[in-house]
């Protein structure tokens, strides 16, 4: 059995632990709340904008767009996963690594070398984990812009992914990364980003009640990237809410967590003390009959 002195200096540790995981919830929780706001608020524009563009490309007119062309072969292919740069959030960023190198080995598993798949990693944490595995093409230039989310940052890469497709030198480009559904609750996604689906189950695709000026062509030329650039920030904006809130309820069970180890630990030294006096009592009551 451990000795009072030794209880007593892990209720110290645990209470400084205790300390600490509460701060770490209470700041967890004031940026999930920034961060919810900030994807409630772009979701139903984000969505809005995707069906607009989906109706006109749907509708009975004659428009093409290179973003919406499947190109004849799939022989390179880019994937966007998006993680956290910092721990302690829980399964969040094993989650995305389970997902993304699941995405990777599928790919590779249809042929595809290792200089054929191009991976766009956001948030350090993945970079370090997928790092260690061998032959998938990292690309790095965004690894840290997960924390504060930019639209600048997300049109950068939408552009330079539109180009890559456009070009050619890509076919194909998927998303991965963890959608934000309420603070117990985050879900693995994988969308397909590039060539643009047209069909979405739910969605009508009519364009009426749409007054197009000056001619469907022109809008789509300026709507398309724009919707492809929103589309990359509102993920980033749902991957950080995602993250805070896997986050928050990390630190909520450590604090439980720590506050019962400490209930269990009080006991036990409460129980070895009460001991220690009795002994004590006994030890005086006997040399008095002596």
């Amino acid at each position: 059995m451990a000795s009072l002195k030794e209880i007593k200096g892990r209720i110290g540790s645990v209470e400084g632990t205790l300390k600490i995981t509460s701060a770490m919830k209470m700041v967890a929780s004031a940026k999930l709340h920034k961060a919810q706001g900030a994807i409630e608020n772009m979701l139903p524009y984000d969505r809005q904008l995707h069906k607009i563009m989906v109706s006109l490309l749907s509708g009975d007119t004659t428009i093409s767009s290179p973003f919406c062309k499947e190109h004849d072969k799939v022989k390179r292919v880019a994937v966007v996963a998006i993680a956290s740069n910092s721990s302690l959030c829980g399964g969040y960023n094993s989650n995305v690594l389970r997902h993304t190198t699941a995405v990777l080995k599928e790919y590779a598993s249809q042929g595809l070398g290792a200089d054929d798949i191009d991976c766009y990693v956001i948030g350090r944490k993945l970079d370090q984990s997928l790092g260690k595995l061998n032959g998938f093409c990292l690309k790095r230039d965004y690894v840290d812009k997960g924390d504060n989310p930019a639209f600048a940052t997300a049109r950068d890469l939408a552009l330079q992914l539109m180009k890559d497709y456009q070009n050619g030198r890509i076919d194909r480009v998927e998303l991965v990364y963890m959608h934000f559904k309420s603070t117990a609750t985050q879900i693995p996604t994988r969308e397909l980003y590039l060539p643009v689906q047209l069909n979405s189950e739910g969605e009508e695709t009519s364009t009426a009640g749409y007054i197009i000026e000056p001619d469907p062509m022109s809008v789509l030329n300026a709507l398309i990237p724009d919707a492809l650039c929103m589309k990359i920030y509102t993920i980033m904006l749902d991957a950080q809410a995602a993250e805070h809130a896997a986050r928050t309820v990390a630190m909520q069970t450590a604090t439980d967590n720590a506050n019962d180890l400490l209930g269990e630990l009080r006991i036990q030294y409460n129980k070895g003390r009460q001991a220690a006096i009795t002994a004590e009592l006994l030890d005086i009551v006997g040399g008095s009959m002596q």
